[in-house]
């Protein structure tokens, strides 16, 4: 007969603390976590009294070993990428160096639900726990991770509201105008005491020159590396120029002394991650929001030339061409027969080397679908020495063709003008934040406002040719006016100012310049 068997449940007596090493642990080896969240002074005074507050809070306790006292100063708490102490104190728990861990409050410790629990079920399964003061929760409790969660989800619907709210006081800036750029890597720029813009004079003379030199001819490839050997930085303090950042240069609007305002929107509260507004979320378009750069007719001008290297087309076909800066004629002689442009070609003819320019029908296809004759470089340049001497030679009559121009350009400004179409656009404007402010439909308004700043945009658009018109042809007059014998050689610069297209007949060669005069010249 077996014995009765006589069962005596001995508790647990779970003793709290890390179980990377087994050794027996006279004292809990404790750990604080501080953190706030702005740079701010009062901010800053309430992160000293935090960690003066633990230090104390621990070593009174005699159970307890102070084993560091971990603080982020002034970082965001919605994820925890970015917070240095808090993850090496994580690592240091990993390593068996903390027992436990004391913060004082969720929101402080995590504000991201799957940071907070994912940190706090690392720590359990090596026996930390994490107390939070104001809650009163400690991990290791059977109702603690309940709670947590519960808690934890507060704090992201906290931290969600404070983004939301941080959204609202921009848009509310935004309506009123108040431009908010960062100036750090803003070519040109500085703030004054008020946060306001105001021109670096130094740096805006840079951009003055990358305007200047683009209207002139320059590639941005070209542009960039006469930065480069001027020593010249980048706003973000780079010695490279990249053809990307001298075309956001070009197209920034800033410049003219406009601003568009929240051109990118944050997506995601928690990880911060902002991309192009495509009409998710609205934008705000200020005029004369700071002093300008760049003039106005002159940044409309150098976007009109944005457009028209961009779209450089020829033949019959249309066929796309990439806009050539190296030399003034490039993209600029065309053929008759099938409307393509001429090519500079370095040639090989039975052992003799020049330089000539091609059809591209021809060179790509053979003659047998284009038999444009083929010019040598020195009669193309010649040629236009020429045209531009018989310019000089027909001075009186040149002027007079000058007069009249200047005076079509003039009633065209009168017919067009951008004032009307600003005046309407104001009133929509105030419709527009009155209807969405009042939480009513407002898309019939925003589309009244977009094909008006289409037509405005036109406008615009037309003004600065006329300006660009205006600009040649003084151009043209300052140089009959000072040029006084011939041009005895053929010059690049001087192609780039007056010359705007060559057309290669078999028996002559038609120039036409800037401001729209023809000239025919003998071959």
């Amino acid at each position: 007969m077996e014995p009765n068997k006589n069962v005596t449940v001995i508790p647990a007596r779970k003793r709290v603390g890390n179980t990377v090493t087994a050794e027996a642990k006279p004292k809990l080896r404790v750990a604080a976590y501080c953190r706030v969240s702005t740079d701010s002074d009062e901010q800053a005074s309430s992160y000293e009294v935090q960690v003066e507050h633990y230090t104390q809070f621990i070593q009174k306790n005699p159970e307890w070993e102070l084993a560091g006292i971990f603080a982020d100063d002034g970082i965001s708490g919605t994820n925890t990428r970015k917070r240095e102490e808090f993850n090496r104190m994580i690592e240091e728990c990993m390593a068996g160096k903390i027992d436990m861990i004391i913060t004082k409050s969720i929101s402080r410790f995590a504000r991201n639900t799957l940071d907070c629990l994912k940190y706090i079920r690392e720590l359990k399964e090596k026996n930390i726990p994490v107390f939070f003061e104001k809650e009163n929760i400690n991990t290791m409790d059977s109702k603690g991770e309940v709670l947590l969660t519960i808690m934890a989800s507060l704090a992201q619907q906290e931290s969600q509201s404070l983004s939301q709210n941080i959204k609202l006081g921009l848009q509310y800036r935004f309506q009123n105008g108040e431009v908010r750029v960062n100036h750090s890597r803003f070519l040109g720029y500085t703030k004054d005491e008020k946060g306001n813009l105001i021109i670096e004079p130094a740096e805006a003379e840079v951009v003055k020159r990358i305007y200047r030199e683009y209207l002139e001819g320059a590639s941005l490839l070209q542009i960039g590396r006469g930065l480069e050997a001027d020593g010249i930085l980048t706003g973000a303090g780079k010695t490279k120029w990249r053809p990307e950042t001298l075309r956001k240069i070009l197209q920034n609007e800033k410049y003219m002394g406009d601003a568009l305002l929240q051109k990118t929107y944050t997506v995601d509260f928690l990880n911060k991650k902002r991309v192009q507004n495509n009409g998710i979320v609205p934008q705000y378009y200020v005029e004369n929001s700071h002093e300008a750069i760049i003039p106005r007719d002159l940044y409309m001008q150098v976007q009109e030339e944005m457009i028209r290297r961009a779209n450089l087309h020829s033949g019959a076909s249309r066929k796309k061409r990439v806009y050539s800066s190296k030399y003034a004629l490039s993209s600029i002689v065309y053929c008759p027969k099938c409307g393509e442009i001429y090519r500079r070609i370095a040639w090989n003819n039975r052992g003799k080397h020049s330089t000539v320019w091609r059809c591209c029908t021809r060179v790509e296809h053979g003659p047998g679908k284009c038999d444009a004759p083929t010019i040598q470089e020195s009669e193309l340049q010649a040629a236009v020495v020429k045209a531009i001497n018989l310019a000089l030679g027909n001075r009186d009559g040149m002027m007079e063709v000058l007069q009249e121009n200047i005076e079509t350009v003039i009633r065209q400004e009168d017919e067009t003008s951008a004032e009307g179409i600003n005046a309407k656009l104001e009133e929509l404007q105030k419709e527009l934040l009155r209807l969405a402010n009042s939480n009513k439909d407002y898309n019939s308004v925003a589309d009244e406002i977009d094909r008006l700043r289409e037509l405005k945009q036109k406008a615009l658009t037309e003004s600065a040719e006329r300006e660009g018109m205006k600009k040649r042809i003084a151009e043209m007059q300052e140089f009959l006016n000072s040029q006084t014998t011939e041009i005895l050689e053929y010059d690049e610069q001087l192609v780039r100012r007056l010359i705007e297209k060559v057309t290669v007949y078999e028996e002559r060669f038609e120039v036409e310049f800037k401001f729209g005069t023809k000239v025919d010249v003998e071959r």
